[in-house]
């Protein structure tokens, strides 16, 4: 269309009416301007199913709903990283475009069980703790070793700590590092901030 854009709730109630024809036309537009929390919950109450793409300059993030609960979520179609991880990696990025593209007929390492509005709940309160550790620590895309001389004590360490460790001695990378561990970005990045701080670990 070559009209103007409608305002954010013009075209979020625009996307509640969930035009049923043969040729779906497909909503997309910037999440500057309509927050992906809200086109999430708006979904879930119209009981929409497709896949919400969301694109960056740097990453695209992909959310399937079926019948408006959120089921699965990558980044860069990244499948060896929980879909809770990607949706929470999604929901930080704060400028980009999106997509609603019509459902996929695909198979899913997993599925998450909970609602979509307690998805949201549990995002946004690890992604309040994950402002305040990100600051203690490198860019994601950043280098981080084991320091060199190892000062400190491994004894010392957590089976969890030490799990850390172990991924930062194999991959060398934040990113890398947050895409293997079994924990949470949260969790992960809580200990990588603590290590770093207690001399375990070096910025490169």
């Amino acid at each position: 269309a070559t009209s103007a854009p409608d305002p954010a709730k013009a075209n979020l109630e625009e996307v509640a009416q969930g035009r049923r024809t043969s040729q779906v036309r497909t909503m997309s537009g910037a999440i500057d301007e309509v927050p992906l929390p809200d086109l999430l919950q708006l979904f879930g109450t119209s009981k929409k199913s497709g896949v919400l793409v969301v694109r960056t300059e740097a990453d695209i993030g992909r959310l399937y709903l079926d019948k408006g609960r959120l089921v699965y979520a990558s980044v860069n179609d990244n499948l060896e990283v929980a879909p809770m991880k990607s949706v929470i990696r999604i929901l930080q990025w704060e400028h980009g475009t999106f997509d609603m593209d019509p459902p996929e007929e695909r198979q899913f390492p997993q599925t998450m069980d909970m609602s979509t509005e307690g998805i949201l709940m549990e995002a946004f309160r690890q992604l309040d703790e994950i402002k305040r550790v990100s600051a203690d620590i490198p860019d994601l895309h950043a280098a981080i070793s084991l320091a060199m001389p190892l000062i400190p004590a491994l004894k010392d360490l957590s089976p969890a700590e030490l799990d850390v460790v172990q991924l930062v001695f194999n991959y060398g990378h934040i990113e890398a590092v947050l895409n293997k561990a079994q924990a949470s970005d949260l969790d992960t990045m809580t200990v990588i901030a603590k290590l770093l701080k207690s001399g375990y670990f070096r910025r490169e």
